[in-house]
């Protein structure tokens, strides 16, 4: 059984970083626990550590210590080594690499950087380590440079090198490709390789291949004086600023750098006002050089601008560090949000991974976590696009998670609301969404305005609704968007971000109505803890549910954490445990529970039963030996709104856990409602959970 996979490349700067970042995502989805490992890593002054171990371990929230996801640095290997004991070195790396294995379910390991002293014998090494280590591998080189033939043999010969000292090589990667070249290179490298090795060619990528300010700012020891919330923008060119302003602006391009002398008070001031200007390229920032920085008057009016870039004094004179800057190597560091994720989107996208992962986790690995269900839930959402509908399409939170939602191409979307201001706060907030791959809908403008009206007309007159009342309604934006499921324009709606629930729900209760045997729409909250993901509910509906609307609580909750990979195992929580209590309250859960066992027996459900006995196995021995679910529950079903809510509330402050929902179950159709004070990740989850419920909705 193979629990690691080894990434070799064969040359300096050939973009490691991205396929560690996607393989990591993709074994997060897989395996529940998955561990970290850098043999051998440079050398750092003290008091600095390796930057891709701390990306890595921060982004992906991997519980280990910095110290232990490396065995050796480059100069005690080359120390070793001229000393013949590098028996020395492997020994240590084997025994750093198995305290990991034992940990873990996977790990990732990740071989040298071919940089510095000792990268000569730097090939052999990794083999090595692939070898002893008894692991598969991937292969990684970079196209820059390259005719095809030398990319492709390349390659090849990498892979001799790794199969002739018995190292499984299950995939090969060309990284920065020129776009048009991918299809030639894939098919070069699938001509040259035997048929059962995986190929994956990523295109080369402006964003991964531009350094960003904060990583300039850290090479040349920069102060920055104006716009540190802005350090991670990236550097796709830079220029010096030495002629006339009229002059200079003509040779501005779009993500430039300035370099100027720190008293050019007419570049800096002029360079600000092109960056605000829609007739000009955007800049990144500037760079005031020699030690300079502009006088008093100047400082105080840059303060008064409304939006101003980056700018960072740096000692040395306009030419050295106009020599620096052009010898900069981009790095991903953890805070860098955007090339992570453009990192982990291009592997997913450019690379076979269904088939890896087939060769990779021949195991099955106990538990769901958080990570793996997130995982899970966004790979399943993409098998089948759902078109989902997001009522409150001016909220910032919305727009942004649209834009999360628009790149994960995991759903379709329409926005609710006056297209023309919803473009406009998109531009106010400096939002890289692309309105062409949303749909905008204004309600009051749509050519389905009367259709809908006249259709909820004909369904709520029994309840003395009139056409002019309807109309009325159909202006809002929740009955809008629930109208729009019902009438199979949409696949589903996510409103409450800035109505109450009550909007969000009636007008899925007045015409999407509950499902054949369903009466109580209910809902649940998937509580994703450290190492599980759990159900909650109802803590978001049913304020006193009776013993039969508990009862169909549970059997819809069962039902939703089966939809979303989790085995039902179900806890009807009480104030006490089996027998041992009496009363209403307690009575009430102990009739719920018997008429889940009568209506569906081969459901797991235990009730009356306490939380830490529902949790807890030993606790749960002792107070229930024979239950099936006592110490092992999945599935917590809350007495009453009070408890539920108080308790998802207390779980998620105290333990720092993510709770997804509230999730309604019960409906014909997914309608799904936010919290007003809901995250973008919030909105993004639910929008996923939404569009999945919507592919079951259709079986």
């Amino acid at each position: 059984m193979s629990k690691a996979i080894y990434i070799a490349t064969t040359e300096p700067n050939s973009g490691k970083s991205i396929v560690s970042l996607g393989l990591m995502q993709l074994l997060l989805g897989k395996a529940a626990k998955v561990g970290y490992f850098r043999p051998i890593i440079d050398d750092y002054p003290e008091g600095f550590q390796d930057n891709h171990i701390n990306t890595i371990l921060s982004y992906f929230n991997i519980q280990m210590k910095y110290e232990e996801a490396y065995a050796c640095t480059r100069s005690e290997v080359i120390h070793k080594n001229n000393q013949n004991k590098e028996d020395e070195v492997l020994d240590r790396i084997i025994d750093k690499y198995k305290a990991i294995e034992e940990r873990f379910d996977f790990v990732l390991v990740e071989g040298t950087d071919f940089s510095g002293e000792g990268a000569i014998i730097e090939w052999d090494i990794n083999v090595l380590m692939a070898k002893n280590l008894g692991i598969p591998t991937i292969i990684l080189a970079s196209g820059v440079g390259k005719t095809l033939d030398e990319l492709v043999n390349n390659i090849y010969m990498a892979y001799h090198s790794f199969t002739e000292k018995g190292v499984e090589v299950l995939m090969v990667i060309a990284n920065k490709v020129q776009p048009e070249n991918i299809e030639l290179v894939r098919k070069g490298l699938k001509a040259q390789l035997p048929e059962d090795i995986l190929v994956g060619v990523i295109p080369k990528n402006p964003i991964l291949g531009n350094p960003t300010i904060k990583e300039i700012v850290e090479v040349l020891d920069g102060k920055v004086l104006f716009g540190e919330e802005y350090l991670n923008n990236q550097v796709a060119h830079y220029g010096v600023g030495a002629m006339q302003l009229r002059n200079y602006l003509t040779h501005l391009e779009n993500d430039g750098l300035v370099i100027t002398p720190g008293d050019r008070a007419d570049i800096i001031l002029g360079a600000l006002q092109a960056n605000l200007s829609k007739n000009y390229p955007t800049v990144s920032g500037i760079f005031l050089t020699g030690n300079l920085v502009p006088e008093e008057s100047i400082i105080k009016l840059i303060e008064g601008l409304s939006d101003v870039v980056p700018i960072v004094s740096v000692k040395e004179g306009t030419f050295g560090i106009t020599n620096k800057i052009g010898a900069i190597r981009p790095r991903i560091y953890a805070e860098n949000t955007q090339k992570i994720l453009t990192s982990i989107h291009e592997f997913s996208k450019h690379v076979p991974e269904d088939e890896l992962a087939e060769r990779l986790i021949i195991f099955e690995a106990k538990g769901i976590t958080p990570r793996m269900f997130q995982y899970n839930l966004l790979s399943r959402a993409k098998t089948d696009i759902k078109h989902i509908v997001l009522a409150e399409g001016l909220d910032e939170r919305i727009l942004k998670a649209t834009k999360l939602l628009v790149d994960s191409n995991a759903v379709k979307i329409t926005l609710l609301g006056d297209p023309i201001a919803i473009k406009e706060k998109i531009s106010q907030m400096d939002l890289d969404l692309d309105v062409s791959k949303v749909n905008i809908e204004n309600p009051t403008e749509s050519v389905y305005f009367k259709e809908y009206a006249e259709e909820l007309y004909e369904l709520r007159k029994h309840k003395n609704v009139n056409l002019a009342m309807a109309e009325d309604l159909m202006e809002d934006v929740s009955y809008f968007g629930t109208m729009m499921v019902h009438k199979g324009h949409a696949d589903g709606m996510v409103s409450g971000a800035v109505h109450t629930t009550k909007q969000t729900i009636l007008p899925a209760l007045h015409f999407i109505k509950t499902r054949p045997g369903v009466s109580v729409v209910s809902s649940v909250f998937f509580m994703c803890l450290e190492n599980r993901v759990t159900v909650y509910g109802d803590c978001a509906i049913n304020p006193n549910p009776t013993a039969e609307e508990l009862a169909e609580i549970a059997i819809s909750s069962a039902t939703t954490s089966r939809i979303f990979g989790i085995e039902p195992k179900i806890a009807m929580l009480s104030y006490s445990s089996g027998d041992s209590g009496q009363g209403e309250d307690v009575d009430r859960v102990r009739k719920a529970t018997q008429l889940v066992k009568e209506r569906y027996p081969e459901l797991k459900v235990e009730g009356p039963i306490q939380y830490d006995a529902a949790v807890d196995a030993k606790v749960g021995k002792v107070k229930m030996p024979d239950s099936q679910v006592a110490g092992e529950a999945t599935v917590f079903i809350f007495p009453d709104l009070n408890t539920g809510n108080n308790t998802y509330k207390a779980v998620q402050r105290e333990t720092g856990a993510l709770a997804i929902g509230p999730v309604l179950q019960g409906l014909n159709k997914p309608v799904n409602d936010l919290s007003r004070g809901c995250t973008v990740d919030d909105i993004f989850n639910t929008v996923i959970i939404t569009a999945i419920q919507a592919q079951d909705s259709l079986r």
